[in-house]
Order: structure tokens, then C-alpha cells, then sequence
């Protein structure tokens, strides 16, 4: 099966670069830009849809809590109905600035604290789903592998990519290792990459104990704020053309 690799990017605002989505978009096939809530402002989300359009990168939304000075990464109350509204106001502005630039809104990606919540809370989840199928029903919905966000965009009748993380380590339940943990994060770019191998050819991923457990990998996120995502990036799509696995954008025509 062919993968997807997708990068969270569109994160700098007003004077602060944050990401070097430069140096990572030509290694990956899908974009997912900061809606402005957590990062990115307008003139960022337009040359973002700008950049990644030209190197024929699927274009998608990264909605998220409204919160720039925790860079989206911080839980917070909300009810159902205002996730409902968070998501829409921000799929929104971005679906402005694609059909501004004549091309294709693809997919949703949650960012952050939103995107953990959902996967752990079935009534976030399915707010979010009903969102992105209100807007679009032929939007693709990405959610952590083996979460909530999967199971109600199934229910929403829209599409689903079952997301995995190159630099991310894994809990025994399948999910992230938080970030206020020192193993949150898989910085060695060699380990990611076999890592991520595995995720795709076998369906498995140890998690921080070592234990293997099962994962259906359709699209890998490299995160762009990261220290090392342009090598990251670089390395996986080197890694995947030498192990024979197509990278592909989950929303191109043949998947």
C-alpha cells in the first residue's frame, strides 16, 4: 500500500517564523496549514497555499483550539457545539484562500491539544466529523490511529486516514506520549525512519516500553515546528523509495 506523508506547516505569524516549510515541502504530499488560531495569520495561509499548490502538495485545514500563545497545545473546556464552531470558522478561512488561489481544500487535520482531546472523547470527535462533513463531505478527516476521530467519521459518512507520527513515541493504548514527558519525542532521524517502515510494512509500532502493538499507518506526520523536520522529512521519502513504498497523497485519485 502506498503512504501519505503529511506535515503540519503555516505556523509563523506577524513577525515570528516558526517551521521551515521551505526546506520540508518538497519531501512531502500533503500540507496541513494553521488556520490562525495556534499559528499562521492571512499573508502566511496564502503564500502557504501558494507554496505547497506549486509542488502539486495536497492542500489541508489545521484547525485548532484557540490558543496562540500555547501554540494550540494546551487542553481547554469546550463543549461539543463550540468545537463544532471552532472547526468551521477555521476550515472556512482556509477554504477562502484555496478557492482564491483555484485550488483543491483536500483534508483536515486537528491540531494539537483539540486533535488529543478528540481521540480520547467521542463527543469531540464526532463534533469535529460533522464539521468537516457540513463544510465538505469529500474532505478526508485525519485522526490518530485507533481513536474516536476515525469511528465518527465513519458515522459522519465522510472519509477517514488513520494517522501515525514518525516523531512521536507511542503509549501501551496507542496514544502519544505527552509532551511534557522527555520521551515524547523520536529525535533521532535514522530510528524515525525504520520506525516509520515498520509502521507501513507491518502494521506495528513499539510503543516506550518496547512492546510491538498493531497500527494502520495511511498517512505520517512530521511535525514542522520540529528541530530536525526538514531531515526527518528528506530521510523518510529517501527511506520509503528504498524499501519499494509509494508515497502518494491519501486524496490523489488512485487511493
Amino acid at each position: 500500500m502506498p503512504v501519505d506523508i503529511n506535515c503540519d506547516m503555516g505556523e509563523s505569524f506577524g513577525a515570528y517564523q516558526i517551521g521551515a516549510d521551505d526546506a520540508v515541502l518538497p519531501h512531502i504530499t500533503s500540507a496541513n496549514i494553521a488556520c490562525g488560531f495556534h499559528g499562521g495569520d492571512p499573508t502566511v495561509m496564502r503564500n502557504t497555499v501558494a507554496a505547497a499548490s506549486k509542488l502539486g502538495v495536497a492542500i489541508g485545514a489545521h484547525p485548532s483550539l484557540p490558543d496562540l500563545v500555547g501554540f494550540g497545545r494546551r487542553a481547554m473546556q469546550v463543549t461539543a457545539q463550540e468545537v463544532y464552531d471552532l472547526m468551521i470558522y477555521q476550515i472556512g478561512a482556509l477554504l477562502g484562500f484555496t478557492r482564491a488561489a483555484g485550488v483543491a481544500l483536500r483534508h483536515v487535520k486537528p491540531h494539537g491539544a483539540l486533535y488529543n482531546m478528540a481521540a480520547a472523547q467521542q463527543p469531540l470527535a464526532d463534533a469535529i466529523a460533522r464539521a468537516v462533513r457540513d463544510v465538505d463531505s469529500e474532505l478526508i478527516l485525519f485522526g490518530l490511529a485507533g481513536n474516536y476521530m476515525l469511528t465518527a467519521a465513519k458515522r459522519a459518512g465522510i472519509r477517514a486516514a488513520s494517522e501515525v507520527f514518525a516523531d512521536r513515541n507511542y503509549l501501551k493504548d496507542g496514544a502519544l506520549v505527552p509532551r511534557s514527558r522527555p520521551d515524547a519525542m523520536v529525535l533521532d532521524v535514522e530510528e524515525a525512519v525504520r520506525r516509520a517502515i515498520r509502521m507501513v510494512r507491518e502494521g506495528v509500532v513499539a510503543d516506550v516500553e518496547g512492546n510491538d502493538m498493531p497500527i494502520r499507518a495511511d498517512t505520517i506526520c512530521v511535525h514542522g515546528d520540529g528541530p530536525h523536520a526538514p531531515e526527518i522529512a528528506r530521510a523518510l521519502r529517501e527511506g520509503f523509495g528504498a524499501a519499494g513504498i509509494q508515497v502518494l497523497a491519501i486524496s490523489a485519485p488512485n487511493q
